[in-house]
């Protein structure tokens, strides 16, 4: 069942089906570990291909990931990074997560289907930041946050001329007003956002863009609990 519908929503979004098998060994491993620890709600096999693994391989039909430095901000069980990384091997991979123990179950995903060059980080992103400002080409977050703090957090990851891409829910417009002035205070513009339905569902999904135009001050981000209290 997961390979007929994995093979069918990415020939819709055309893209390779060579690496579906590694998809599947993945599913796997999260039903697996989900028993012991809690990294998903989804749990069902066709649930999991759909709106784990398709959502996220959407993005490489609306963006160009090519050979790009990729971090994954807030990635949870590995989404969207991982199934980004096994669709497009180019992708240099940094996955951030505070929760140690999801970070353990990456490491061994990516051991497992020999994911090189990908890098399973346990820390919060604006202790990252202090070290690797500016070092990637695009950062992508699943996260539940605001986009104010989402883009606090993930836009002194990227290089100027790179981009942010944000999962959000197609209701999404007062939030994109809301974060404008934190978006220009951060180096970065915001582009028309992309609607996509999610192969094989009637679900549509928003991927908010934003583009760094410029550096971001050196005072971002701030701590996270002055980010959260205080947003910009």
């Amino acid at each position: 069942m997961m390979e007929a519908i994995l093979r069918q929503g990415l020939a819709e979004l055309s893209l390779p089906t060579g690496t579906i098998p590694k998809l599947v060994r993945y599913a796997e491993l999260l039903a697996e570990k989900n028993k012991v620890m809690n990294l998903t709600a989804i749990t069902d096999p066709a649930e999991v291909a759909r709106l784990h693994f398709l959502d996220s391989a959407a993005l490489l039909a609306l963006s160009d990931f090519q050979g790009k430095r990729v971090v994954d901000v807030g990635t949870g069980a590995g989404f969207p990074g991982l199934p980004l990384r096994i669709l497009q091997p180019s992708i240099r991979l940094t996955l951030l997560d505070a929760q140690r123990k999801r970070v353990d179950f990456l490491c061994q995903v990516c051991a497992e289907l020999g994911l090189e060059d990908t890098a399973c980080i346990h820390t919060r992103a604006e202790e990252f930041a202090q070290a690797h400002r500016e070092s990637f080409d695009v950062a992508v977050s699943r996260a539940v946050a605001a986009l104010p703090v989402l883009a606090e957090l993930c836009l002194p990851l990227v290089a100027p001329e790179g981009k942010f891409l944000a999962m959000k829910s197609v209701d999404t417009q007062e939030e994109l007003e809301s974060a404008q002035r934190a978006v220009t205070l951060l180096g970065g513009r915001l582009e028309p956002p992309l609607d996509y339905a999610i192969p094989g569902t009637e679900i549509r999904h928003r991927l908010v863009i934003i583009t760094k135009i410029r550096e971001t001050p050196k005072k971002y981000p701030r701590i996270f609990a002055k980010i959260k209290k205080n947003p910009l």
